[in-house]
């Protein structure tokens, strides 16, 4: 069976990277999701990542702190969890390279988006750090932006909740799953898929997103494959 896709852009939550620990790195979990990306890089899926940094810090952790100072720290808790998934997924055969907006060459590339596209088309896998490089803007963004960027036809959006529902399911029990969505609705009902500028790109670009849940790590290789999962945003 040929995956669906043939370039896609697969934005994991650095919450996810914690495992059941909820903080910092779990291997475990790490080696599992790296074992997904390889399967579907065997498939020769062109394969993007972003990383968020979420494990470690997020700008709202450092209240009372300087708000471009915090998603700086932000951006660099993203560079540890690329750093983490490119030695996973190398030790698994998997050839890859981190690119950074903000520059830090002595530990990955700067961000080129010919140099990011040339790498997808010889087969690496490329993980964006550092966000856009930018304080205000989330990895969301990042990864609307470079999706754009690359010209990936799809984001798989690989979140601690299994879709988009009509209310948090964590304390709604009867809160109802969404199978389709217009990006229009998402922003009109302020429905928790990315934040308003990342959705906004990507119903300016026409790329659609998928969002799904990372509790199994097997649903990265349903998403890239086109399988009915989760909840899918277009237009």
């Amino acid at each position: 069976m040929e995956p669906k896709y043939k370039r896609v852009m697969l934005k994991i939550s650095g919450e996810a990277l914690a495992g059941e620990k909820g903080f910092g790195l779990d291997q475990p979990t790490i080696d599992a999701i790296a074992e997904k990306v390889r399967e579907c890089y065997d498939m020769g899926v062109q394969i993007a990542i972003v990383v968020g940094g979420g494990n470690f810090w997020r700008g709202r952790t450092g209240e009372g702190m300087d708000r471009t100072r915090a998603d700086h720290m932000g951006m660099l808790a993203t560079v540890i969890n690329s750093l983490a998934l490119l030695d996973a997924l190398e030790q698994k055969g998997v050839e890859t390279r981190v690119q950074t907006a903000i520059e830090m060459r002595q530990i990955a590339e700067p961000y080129i988006r010919l140099k990011a596209v040339r790498h997808l088309q010889k087969g690496r896998v490329v993980i964006f750090a550092c966000g856009t490089g930018n304080p205000f803007f989330s990895t969301d963004t990042t990864a609307a932006l470079r999706a754009a960027e690359i010209d990936a036809e799809v984001i798989l959006l690989a979140k601690k909740v299994d879709g988009v529902y009509d209310s948090d399911p964590n304390i709604n029990p009867d809160a109802k799953k969404f199978k389709e969505l217009k990006f229009l609705d998402v922003l009109n009902r302020g429905l928790g898929v990315m934040d308003s500028t990342a959705t906004s790109l990507c119903m300016d670009n026409d790329i659609p997103i998928l969002v799904f849940g990372l509790d199994d790590p097997e649903n990265i290789k349903r998403a890239m494959m086109g399988e009915e999962i989760g909840t899918i945003v277009n237009r």
